[in-house]
């Protein structure tokens, strides 16, 4: 039973995004990371929103480039947190995606974040951080990571 759902508006689109598959993996959150289009495929979307939700689809993850309304096609079936990675995909650099991901009606939010591997691993952590609220043990794993990360930058600062 996937806690979160990763959705991609494109095959192409795996590259970018494999990293927060990866991090959902080493965290220990099971999810599905898949294909669907707001465009293409909107019936897809649609009963795979209702088909996980069911299921007990904690978080959705969506990232799309260009127009990318699949984060807001999500948000409009589901109240269920979406978060949306806009993706470089066109010659306007990802600006076109992230205004069409950040721009969201009243009512259907989408957490938005960074473009590309930035914005797929940081909403990794963030639909774990939503889930580590109930989850006292995913809570530990994200506070043990970030004290790597501290670790880190002690051992870069000490080697100078």
């Amino acid at each position: 039973m996937p806690k979160v759902v990763i959705f991609m508006g494109s095959i192409s689109d795996e590259d970018k995004m494999r990293p927060c598959a990866d991090l959902l993996t080493e965290l220990g959150v099971d999810h599905v990371f898949t294909v669907s289009s707001a465009h293409r495929t909107p019936e897809r979307t649609a009963r795979l929103v209702e088909e996980y939700e069911a299921d007990g689809c904690q978080v959705f993850i969506c990232a799309a480039g260009l127009a990318a309304h699949l984060a807001g096609a999500v948000a409009a079936k589901t109240t269920r947190p979406v978060l949306g990675v806009p993706l470089s995909a066109s010659a306007l650099g990802g600006m076109d995606a992230l205004l069409a991901t950040v721009q969201m009606p009243p009512g259907f939010p989408v957490g938005t974040l960074a473009l590309d591997k930035v914005g797929a691993k940081n909403a990794a952590w963030l639909a774990a951080q939503i889930i580590a609220l109930h989850d006292p043990e995913l809570t530990k794993k994200i506070q043990a990571a970030r004290d790597g990360f501290k670790e880190s930058v002690e051992k870069a600062a000490a080697s100078l």
